[in-house]
């Protein structure tokens, strides 16, 4: 009974039957789920129609497109309807996972060309705000931009052994840019979208993707670099979840740089990047923070090519110590640690840091360090170099160390003076002299009683020196003419011995050199 029953309801047909019973109408026209009707297969088809043409799935895979009807990518936004962008938006970002070969300009120009028209398109339909990120959507962005952004950079070819760009070297642009300069502010403006669900958005925006995106920035082109400074910062911004992942791969990026390799493009950018992360901490600072400062950033004075990343670096230790006052002794002895001993141009660096990081030292830090710092800068003073000598003495036009130096005279002063005399005495060079004739001054105004206490100690403690010198020498000269009169006695012995002598000429032989020591006395 119930299959007599079920035989008199009506069969449905299947899907796949109904879709090739509309394809098997091979005459005049093709239907397309009744959207449109093209009449001759020869005649053009108007751009103003609403066109949607099924693709292949081999251009888009299932696994990216599932659920979405693939449009053709070669129609334009204004040419669709408004339920069909979406797709054809899907579309276009499968289209432009393909990548060409920039190097040679000739060869497939038109596929080119096409692509950057399509990378355009899909910038503007997002700046217009008509895209909805759904999953695939957001799935497409990140597989295109993989594709095209994430690649493998040739060998360095610079001879340079500091590593990176120096300042007289000119950066090297990469021919690819006209594309990759699209796809980095699609990817921009992906990020700072109003309406992005974040915890959908990180599961393609993840753990592997970040690395691939902190690997680009060893790029060697700096518009590249300053496109990636951008996109992070906004991905440490908007993706929190992220940000302890970011810290500890840019931690691995710096130690790989200043303990392995030296050779890295991109550690300016990361820096900058770090500078404005640091000003957002939290007090009290997490441990986590006070270790990147003193195992990350204090190394990175060591490295020849400090002179690259030294502003930003400069600005990221500062801003350490505005949070937390106590770091700067910690910080100073880091400085003293990987002062540079025959580099003069780094040791002007590390002078003008050590001026700005004094500014933000209050005075209890300042008294931990004071003595070694001071000594420090004792030996920058009577540096033969006049730049570096320069430099330091012009440490005394700050207000803020002179007060310091004030509120610590007894001790430092003498060290500092002793420093100025031999400048005085010694230096070749006439701006320093003069300098140093300037911050004496500034001494006697400070305390002149104590000026001159350590002027006399200093002359004391010259005339003992030149006392005991002299006496030395004194010493030293009569060893030399002992030992000469005993050698001289030993070899008339032996003559003697041998029966060529008497004892007048042993009286002969030592007469000269008893004669010689009354003469030196």
């Amino acid at each position: 009974m119930l299959k007599q029953i079920l035989n008199k309801l009506p069969k449905k047909v299947p899907k796949s039957d109904s879709t090739d019973s509309a394809r098997g109408d091979s005459g005049n026209s093709t239907s397309f789920g009744n959207v449109f009707q093209c009449t001759n297969v020869g005649s053009t088809i108007s751009s103003k129609l609403n066109v949607v043409k099924r693709v292949s799935s081999v251009v888009f895979p299932a696994s990216m497109n599932a659920g979405v009807e693939a449009v053709d990518p070669n129609i334009s936004f204004k040419d669709v309807s408004n339920t069909q962008k979406q797709n054809l938006f899907i579309s276009k970002l499968n289209l432009c996972c393909k990548v060409y070969d920039m190097s040679d300009l000739d060869k497939n120009s038109a596929e080119q060309d096409h692509k950057r028209q399509s990378l355009v398109d899909l910038v503007d339909f997002v700046s217009s705000g008509s895209v909805k990120f759904t999953e695939p959507a957001i799935a497409a962005v990140c597989k295109m931009c993989a594709s095209n952004l994430f690649r493998v950079f040739p060998p360095k070819i610079r001879t340079s052994s500091t590593g990176g760009e120096t300042e007289d070297e000119e950066p090297m642009f990469d021919p690819a840019w006209s594309h990759l300069q699209i796809v980095y502010d699609l990817l921009l403006q992906f990020i700072n979208y109003n309406s992005l669900d974040v915890k959908l958005a990180k599961m393609y925006i993840d753990h592997a993707f970040i690395l691939k995106l902190l690997d680009l920035f060893d790029s060697e082109d700096p518009r590249e670099r300053d496109c990636l400074k951008t996109i992070l910062h906004r991905i440490y911004g908007k993706f929190m979840v992220h940000r302890p992942f970011i810290r500890k791969s840019v931690s691995n990026i710096i130690y790989r740089f200043v303990f392995e390799t030296e050779r890295h493009n991109g550690i300016a950018e990361l820096l900058e990047i770090f500078g404005s992360v640091i000003s957002g901490f939290a007090l009290p600072l997490k441990e986590e923070h006070k270790t990147f400062l003193f195992r990350a950033l204090i190394p990175l004075h060591k490295p020849r090519s400090l002179g690259i990343y030294h502003q930003q670096l400069t600005y990221c230790v500062v801003q350490f110590i505005e949070k937390d006052q106590k770091l700067a002794s910690p910080v100073i002895q880091g400085l003293l640690k990987y002062w540079p001993i025959t580099n003069s141009q780094k040791e002007l660096m590390f002078l003008s840091e050590l001026e700005e990081v004094l500014e933000m030292t209050s005075m209890p830090e300042f008294q931990k360090i004071m003595v070694p710092l001071f000594r420090r800068i004792c030996y920058c003073l009577n540096s033969l170099h006049y730049q570096v000598a320069e430099r330091a003495l012009l440490l005394w036009n700050n207000e803020h160390f002179l007060n310091l130096v004030k509120q610590n005279r007894q001790d430092l002063m003498p060290m500092v003076l002793s420093a100025l005399v031999h400048n005085a005495q010694k230096h070749w060079n006439q701006a320093v002299l003069n300098l140093t004739q300037n911050v004496r001054k500034t001494l006697s105004q400070m305390d002149e009683d104590l000026v001159a206490t350590c002027q006399r100690k200093l002359e004391e403690e010259e005339s003992a020196l030149s006392s005991a010198t002299a006496a030395e020498r004194r010493r030293t000269t009569w060893e030399r003419l002992e030992a000469a009169a005993a050698a001289n006695v030993q070899r008339v012995s032996s003559n003697n011995s041998d029966g060529g002598g008497s004892g007048s000429d042993i009286m002969v032989a030592v007469k000269p050199a008893a004669t010689c020591s009354v003469a030196c006395c």
